[in-house]
């Protein structure tokens, strides 16, 4: 089985993929610290995040114990992933990792949940069960806003809802793999939602799904 999530960013859909990993059983991946991880990766061997061999290299041997590094979240493994993220084997080789988890869980596990921008739509275009969570960009940059300012971060809120803007712009124009629905994805628009009733309109869906396979 494997659920796929995708969305804009700060729609929720991250806390509702690890729920609905954890409800299931499931093996769950935050595509997006793949390419953190690979540049990471490079980083801690001294190599160069532009350089493609070595770029190419880490993504081909990563594997899904290293997405647990806290280190990921650092800025300085932001800025190595904008620069392995231009290279096409770092590309290549993370859409595969990313079908062989969805395809083969790790650690034995029956299924699969994926959340990022595409994996409905390029990654696991057969997911049984696909959805697409999205809200206003109003209420996604007031949650983004709560976000920053609780882990002690100043942010000013027409800031804020400008660069969600601007990401959402970039997100869905950019020619490889636009942020889009899959024809056949659920729509979840969380704006009016908390994650209870995000959770229970999600898992109504899959359970759906889960019956007719």
């Amino acid at each position: 089985m494997i659920i796929a999530i995708d969305g804009p960013a700060a729609a929720g859909k991250g806390t509702l993929a690890r729920r609905m990993a954890a409800h299931f059983g499931y093996a769950y991946l935050d595509t997006g610290l793949l390419y953190r991880a690979t540049g990471w990766k490079v980083l801690q061997s001294g190599g160069d995040p532009e350089d493609a061999e070595a770029a190419t290299a880490a993504a081909e041997a990563l594997t899904p114990t290293e997405l647990n590094n806290p280190d990921l979240r650092l800025d300085e493994a932001a800025q190595a992933a904008s620069k392995v993220s231009a290279v096409p084997g770092v590309r290549a080789a993370l859409l595969q990792f990313q079908r062989d988890f969805a395809h083969k869980p790790p650690e034995g596990k029956p299924g699969a949940v994926l959340d990022g921008r595409d994996i409905g739509t390029v990654v696991c275009p057969d997911a049984p069960a696909k959805l697409f969570v999205t809200a206003s960009v109003e209420i996604r940059a007031e949650r983004r806003l709560k976000e920053l300012l609780e882990k002690g971060i100043e942010a000013i809120p027409a800031r804020v809802l400008q660069d969600m803007k601007e990401r959402d712009e970039r997100d869905s124009s950019r020619a490889s793999a636009p942020l889009k629905p899959a024809e056949d994805a659920f729509l979840l628009d969380t704006s009016t939602m908390d994650a209870e009733a995000a959770f229970a309109a999600a898992l109504s869906f899959v359970d759906g799904k889960t019956k007719t396979i």
